[in-house]
């Protein structure tokens, strides 16, 4: 970065702050995007204004932590909506979402990024579009794909930890395969009507096969009944959990988390020995 862009972004903050207008004046005076704007911010220490109610949680050096990590959702319907959206509001800098379905107005009761306008449009697209909206300093890369096992080493390449938003089992147990052969961390997130479930999966460990033991039959693949609050519950534990490896948190790996929102408990049973 040039030294004269460093000294303008110190002379606009304001106790710390840049502003999103300061933002737009670099843009325009000096050619750069709004990605390299953000990170000449976060290394000298400075604070994006609109991130300013998440300071006391992350401080300057936990916010350049996030911008710099690169996060992969893989499905963007119901949780992964969500996520994408929490991911790009909190300030995870890059984004990787793959999917290769199309909206349709059953998603309209619990995919967030699901409206009139977008049904029959892609989910990653609008997804895209959506982020651009809320956060342009975040690089969003679509993927209108299936990932499995041949091609997700590829798909899933410089990426920092990966996000199981997938809505069926054995499309889990082959992210689960490749994430294991890769050493990545993958959260894992499922909902069913009132009920889900959440899990970190070590680097090169096989939790998900563990959760998911056989090959699945039709009848556990039959669609269950879901609303948004129980599918936005599970995703912002995801979202929680994948922000906490960001910053290197100690983790309860290998711990499998249900959730009953009839009942407002939370469970846990440890499949890995510590």
């Amino acid at each position: 970065m040039p030294e004269d862009l460093r000294s303008f972004l110190q002379s606009a903050a304001m106790d710390g702050l840049v502003d999103w207008q300061a933002y737009e004046t670099v843009r325009h005076l000096f050619s750069v995007s709004y990605a390299d704007i953000e990170l000449a911010v976060l290394e000298q220490g400075l604070f994006p204004q609109r991130y300013k109610a998440q300071y006391q949680l992350f401080q300057p050096e936990g916010q350049l932590r996030l911008y710099q990590a690169r996060v992969a959702v893989v499905g963007c319907g119901g949780l992964g909506g969500f996520l994408v959206e929490e991911l790009a509001r909190v300030g995870v800098g890059r984004l990787l979402i793959i999917d290769p379905d199309v909206f349709d107005e059953s998603n309209l009761n619990r995919q967030l990024l699901a409206t009139i306008d977008s049904l029959g449009e892609p989910k990653v697209e609008v997804a895209a579009a959506r982020i651009a909206n809320i956060n342009p300093a975040v690089a969003v890369n679509p993927v209108e794909l299936f990932l499995t096992e041949e091609n997700g080493e590829q798909l899933l390449a410089g990426t920092d930890v990966v996000v199981d938003a997938l809505d069926s089992i054995a499309a889990r147990r082959e992210l689960g395969n490749v994430c294991r052969r890769m050493d990545l961390p993958l959260v894992h997130g499922a909902v069913a009507g009132w009920y889900g479930q959440l899990a970190v999966q070590p680097p090169g460990e096989d939790l998900i096969s563990r959760l998911y033991p056989h090959p699945p039959q039709p009848e556990m693949e039959a669609f269950s009944d879901n609303f948004a609050a129980g599918v936005a519950a599970v995703a912002s534990l995801q979202a929680a959990l994948v922000i906490r490896i960001i910053l290197k948190d100690i983790l309860p790996v290998g711990r499998w988390f249900s959730l009953d929102l009839k009942s407002m408990d939370i469970d846990h049973v440890d499949f890995i020995e510590k």
